[in-house]
């Protein structure tokens, strides 16, 4: 192949790139434009509460459970190496509540939630609800747009709050009941181990990560292409581009906190 075409491809693919890259940012600059700007929509941010919050509660919990219960194991399975089956429930309360228990929850939420939002306005697109709603004198950022990032925003930090707990409850479940460690020295030694900034990071990781995942859902869902093959191509993207910002949102949190 001529150097020069593959030059001129890689150039094409790095300028569409950062195209992508702006279009998404200035999306998001919108979004939260659109967000103090009157008309609200209050029930459309109560549903959207609802859907993102309360209905995504199961999924993270088992989630969170059977996390924490497995890495407990494997820790003490580990520790035990070097005579080291003690640290099991520091480990787990560090593994929970900085990583796994905000990794999980926007994995979980970017497969459950951007899926569902692109889907839908994808949807709502290629019926031409949102052209409707255009010739209704309703903005489509303020009406579909604003409500499920602000919901993400609130919600997701509660989640990941939850499951942190969640996790740390199955990591304790499996250290008591099957390898056969003291429950309240169990018990003392998490809450000894776990400082303030550990939770803190925790809940603004999951701020990010809510965000993300509606954002990537509701860009996507507006630039479906027509047809039901748009509406499938529009979710699979939003999925896989909320999955990727969120696992590299998290390398960059984790860079900051730890040089807190």
């Amino acid at each position: 192949m001529n150097p020069l075409t593959l030059l001129a491809r890689l150039g094409r693919a790095s300028l569409a790139t950062l195209a992508m890259i702006g279009r998404v940012a200035l999306f998001t600059v919108s979004t939260f434009t659109h967000m103090l700007r009157p008309p609200y929509y209050p029930r459309e941010l109560a549903l959207s509460l609802l859907q993102i919050g309360w209905l995504s509660l199961p999924v993270v919990a088992l989630t969170a459970v059977f996390t924490g219960g497995a890495l407990a194991l494997q820790i003490y399975a580990g520790g035990a190496r070097f005579n080291a089956e003690a640290v099991v429930p520091q480990i787990v309360a560090i593994g929970m509540v900085r990583e796994l228990g905000p990794v999980l929850v926007g994995l979980m939420i970017a497969a459950r939630v951007t899926s569902s939002i692109a889907a839908e306005i994808a949807t709502m697109k290629v019926t031409e609800q949102i052209d409707a709603l255009v010739t209704l004198s309703t903005n489509p950022m303020q009406y579909l747009v604003a409500p499920r990032v602000l919901a993400a925003l609130l919600t997701v930090p509660l989640l990941v709050g939850i499951g942190d707990i969640i996790g740390i409850a199955g990591g304790y479940t499996v250290s008591v009941y099957n390898l056969d460690f003291n429950a309240a020295a169990y018990l003392k030694n998490t809450v000894d181990f776990l400082e303030p900034l550990d939770v803190i990071s925790s809940l603004v990781k999951g701020a990010f990560f809510g965000v993300i995942a509606a954002t990537m859902g509701c860009y996507y869902g507006m630039q479906s292409g027509r047809g039901a093959q748009g509406v499938g191509r529009a979710t699979k993207s939003s999925v896989e581009a909320a999955a990727v910002l969120i696992l590299a949102t998290n390398f960059v949190l984790t860079g900051v906190f730890f040089s807190l």
